[in-house]
């Protein structure tokens, strides 16, 4: 009989000194929350350094040894909630939102509610496809917890391997802008290189020789005083794509808390990188649709304050 082991998360941490570790974590591990966090610490199942001593408020050092053990996720079912979402578009096979900042996409160890998927349950009924299973109802792609932007999701089986083939294929659109630290010199440019798993942080992905092809095209959009706006346009979908190319080429997103630089002087908690554009062919009538949505209101106050010098 197969059971169901522990995950096992070790990195160095390498980010900004004095940051508390439950919030830290929190922030990196996708779909984790801090409340689960400290009831890690509180079972013991959090070492930093191989001790589980005096964790429970400890501010990381660079070359702190963090390890969590994290229990198998508890089998259960995705259920609706009534969480306000915006609608940007919906028929009978697919629906478009914009999901904000600090949403998590679907459930996961320690945060089963509050997430994209208990809010779509609740608006679409049993209206979504079933091919994710009961967990991951109708969602076809996923952004970070910290990314907003748009997402499209299937309401049939049909729409799902549809979307899924089209994504597969590069052929959606899906274009990001992004606030990223230093004045880019060039003003557009092709970054194409191998994406895979960092070896000494196993939550990181790293530009490396093994992985997978990853190529994203870049367009300033406009310069600020050590910052630079950006647009990126995906060819390819890796996780944590945009964010390891841009932190490649020496221009990391700012509010980054994995990739961003320690002493990039604008903080803001969470990455300012917003899915402003997305378009995809419709899997019934074949139509090619695009969507767009503003910046979210956090992301424009702080280009204008940035424009006014403040």
């Amino acid at each position: 009989m197969n059971t169901i082991e522990d995950e096992i998360i070790e990195f160095t941490f390498d980010g900004e000194p004095g940051l508390r570790l439950d919030i830290y974590l929190s922030q990196i591990i996708e779909g984790i929350s801090r409340s689960y966090v400290q009831k890690l610490i509180k079972d013991g199942r959090v070492t930093v350094n191989e001790k589980t001593n005096d964790v429970k408020k400890h501010q990381l050092k660079v070359g702190d040894e963090v390890k969590l053990t994290i229990p198998p996720p508890e089998l259960l079912a995705a259920l609706p909630e009534d969480i306000p979402v915006e609608i940007v578009y919906e028929d009978d096979q697919v629906v478009v939102v914009n999901k904000p900042q600090g949403m998590v996409v679907h459930p996961a160890p320690g945060n089963y509610s509050g997430t994209l998927v208990n809010a779509l349950m609740f608006h679409c009924k049993d209206q979504l496809s079933t091919i994710n299973g009961v967990i991951r109802p109708g969602i076809v792609h996923r952004i970070d917890k910290d990314t907003s932007g748009l997402l499209m999701v299937a309401k049939t089986d049909l729409a799902h391997r549809a979307l899924a083939e089209e994504l597969k294929a590069y052929k959606s659109e899906r274009i990001y802008y992004a606030l990223v630290c230093g004045e880019m010199k060039n003003k557009s440019g092709t970054i194409k290189t191998i994406i895979g798993r960092s070896p000494k942080n196993r939550l990181k992905m790293c530009v490396m020789t093994e992985g997978k092809e990853a190529v994203t095209h870049y367009e300033v959009v406009k310069h600020y005083h050590d910052y630079t706006l950006v647009k990126c346009q995906l060819e390819t979908g890796r996780t944590h794509q945009i964010r390891v190319h841009l932190q490649h080429i020496g221009h990391a997103v700012v509010g980054d808390p994995l990739y961003g630089y320690p002493l990039c002087k604008l903080k803001h908690n969470g990455q300012l990188l917003h899915a402003g554009s997305l378009g995809f062919t419709h899997p019934v009538t074949g139509e090619f649709m695009r969507f767009t949505c503003e910046l979210p209101g956090y992301f424009q106050r702080i280009l204008d304050k940035l424009e006014a010098g403040l």
